[in-house]
């Protein structure tokens, strides 16, 4: 399975499991989150998990057919994961991302809509997607850190270590991974200090939505004509 479930009274646990592509985002796996969070939005869990199988989190978005795809299909499969972004953004779940290892593009964008954001000390942090064109979470990631911390990471792809994420507010806490069980009993309580009802207002009137403009740009970068050769060039530049 791409995603493994693990679901308990008041908690789910996913994980992105496609250590091979380190968990790179691929259709199939951006599919099955999102059928998990529908799930999740409709039973309404206290806490949701998130976090990889194998060396990282996530390396985002997957290149792998990326030749024998239209631009087209790479159009609807970045639209996608934009709307998977969106829904984990608007659960009225206290999510946890649980993030290690090294990290790129749209898997960091899927750290960074959840609530509260982890990384263990070796944790590494990169958004490339402007080196070819991509605007995908921009700002919601402005949001996060800023605006000029946003506009500086983003305009040369910076790489950013987990103490430097954090100082920026990408990264909640840096916790390394044998002491993520106990702060995940913390989050679950944390979660519990509400009654649900008062928990989904908090994070309904804190939930930054961006969703109509995050979508429109990001279908007008992805059709300016010559995407494929532009992933070419950032590809062979890599």
């Amino acid at each position: 399975a791409p995603v493994l479930v693990e679901k308990t009274s008041d908690s789910w646990t996913l994980t992105l499991n496609r250590p091979d592509k380190r968990n790179a985002l691929n259709a199939e796996l951006v599919e099955a989150l999102i059928e998990v969070v529908d799930q999740a939005r409709a039973q309404r869990p206290d806490l949701l998990i998130l976090r990889g199988a194998g060396k990282n989190f996530s390396a985002g978005f997957d290149f792998t057919d990326w030749e024998q795809a239209s631009e087209g299909d790479l159009l609807w499969r970045f639209v996608r994961i934009e709307q998977l972004l969106q829904s984990f953004n608007a659960l009225p779940v206290l999510t946890l991302a649980l993030a290690h290892g090294k990290n790129f593009g749209a898997g960091v964008d899927l750290m960074a809509v959840c609530k509260h954001r982890v990384a263990s000390s070796d944790a590494m942090f990169r958004m490339p997607g402007l080196k070819f064109g991509l605007v995908l979470g921009t700002r919601r990631l402005a949001s996060r850190i800023g605006t000029d911390r946003a506009r500086a990471v983003q305009q040369v792809a910076k790489t950013m270590a987990a103490p430097e994420a954090q100082a920026m507010g990408l990264v909640s806490q840096v916790v390394d991974v044998e002491h993520w069980p106990g702060l995940i009993d913390e989050q679950l309580q944390a979660a519990k200090a509400l009654t649900p009802a008062a928990r989904e207002q908090l994070f309904d009137v804190l939930r930054v939505n961006t969703d109509a403009p995050d979508m429109a740009d990001l279908v007008r970068s992805v059709t300016e004509p010559g995407l494929k050769q532009r992933i070419a060039n950032y590809l062979a530049e890599r």
